[in-house]
């Protein structure tokens, strides 16, 4: 089954190339290596890496030599600090306005305040536990959302809310708490298959959950042998993608089919890319690329070919 012919539409992340949070990933690839394989192996979707040209045009001319849309770009955010609210929604909408130069429909947004991915800036470097929100933090945390996704709103997207490794919204009383407290008009979900399984969440159920939610996916997998090593050592998260946790989705643990199924059958449409995140030294990115590729367009081929099959 061609790319063409999926039910949805299937991009792929540089993250694959270029590390966003072990920097020593892959840092010595270009721009225009990274976009010249993803445009080869015939995906037309991305998200902007740290490697990509910082100025607009330049960044639009870019995108256009290889054929590829930008779908989004990750927006950390510090709401949960009510004296940050005023900066962070103005680094908010000129990153609104920014995505939507680029005819985006999404903002992959995430809260970073006691997170132990080492953009918390009120934190050490790779500490190893996570500090929770208390009732407060939740209360300035949802206010900002809702302004942000208003933002959003205002420019033609959604805020698409990134559940995420190593942050205060991964595990499954997290998820349920930000989507009862937020205005499903104002604030969507970004499902991650694989920070939604390191959040100790099923990814089949989440899915199952909140998919009236959802807007945006990533497909990302999982090495349990590297995660049950992670859980009993305490690994920071840097440690965690740095010894491999994460990789391309038909590379891992994570039963793909049943997802394809339910997106299929709940007609999503929306961009879904692969995210593999480990070493390109260990792992070649175009190979690992090309191989899930294969994989998801088989496992769609042989749900859609039973679906067929079921009713004639």
């Amino acid at each position: 089954m061609s790319l063409e012919k999926l039910p949805f539409q299937l991009g792929i992340h540089p993250i694959n190339w270029v590390g966003e949070d072990v920097l020593e990933h892959g840092d010595f690839y270009t721009y225009e290596q990274v976009m010249s394989e993803i445009s080869a192996l015939g995906f037309k979707g991305t998200e902007v890496s740290r490697k990509f040209p910082a100025a607009k045009q330049d960044l639009k001319q870019a995108l256009q030599q290889h054929g590829l849309q930008l779908t989004t770009q990750w927006k950390s955010v510090l709401f949960s600090d009510p004296k940050r609210h005023k900066e962070e929604l103005k680094a908010y909408r000129e990153h609104a306005a920014f995505l939507k130069e680029f005819g985006c429909k999404v903002i992959s947004t995430a809260e970073i305040g006691g997170s132990i991915l080492n953009q918390d800036p009120r934190r050490g470097q790779d500490e190893t536990d996570v500090k929770r929100l208390d009732e407060e933090g939740w209360k300035y945390f949802v206010e900002g959302l809702h302004q942000a996704g208003q933002i959003a709103k205002d420019n033609d997207m959604d805020l698409v809310y990134h559940h995420h490794a190593g942050t205060v919204v991964e595990q499954p009383e997290e998820i349920a708490k930000l989507m009862d407290m937020t205005d499903e008009n104002l604030v969507s979900l970004l499902y991650d298959t694989g920070h939604g399984y390191y959040g100790g969440n099923a990814p089949l159920t989440l899915l199952e959950k909140y998919f009236h939610r959802v807007k945006y996916v990533h497909l990302k997998d999982v090495r349990q042998e590297v995660l049950n090593q992670a859980r009993a050592e305490k690994f920071p998260i840097r440690k965690c993608i740095r010894s491999g946790m994460f990789t391309v989705p038909g590379d891992g643990v994570l039963d793909f089919e049943p997802i394809f199924e339910l997106l299929i059958k709940n007609n999503y449409s929306g961009w879904a890319l692969i995210e593999g995140e480990q070493d390109p030294i260990d792992h070649n990115p175009y190979e690992y690329a090309k191989k899930s590729k294969q994989f998801i367009q088989d496992t769609i081929e042989k749900i859609t070919t039973s679906d067929k099959t079921k009713h004639s």
